[in-house]
């Protein structure tokens, strides 16, 4: 089992569009740039510190792990 960044980026989006928040209301809440999410969401952008995924993860309501879990 491993864990990649773009996995974290596609969990990311497919968690915020089932909140049905824009990438412009998502940064605004969690207080990440609005381009440092769409870059991590578009993969171009990998690995996020603890901080930002902590502040994702509130958001959206879930546990970090749940950005990072990765199924086979």
């Amino acid at each position: 089992m491993k864990a990649g960044g773009n996995l974290i980026g596609a969990n990311i989006k497919k968690l915020r569009q089932e909140k049905n928040l824009t990438i412009s209301e998502f940064a605004k809440r969690s207080g990440v740039a609005k381009s440092y999410l769409s870059s991590l969401e578009r993969n171009s952008q990998s690995n996020p510190s603890i901080e930002v995924l902590i502040k994702i993860s509130k958001v959206l309501g879930v546990s970090v792990d749940d950005l990072i879990e990765y199924d086979d």
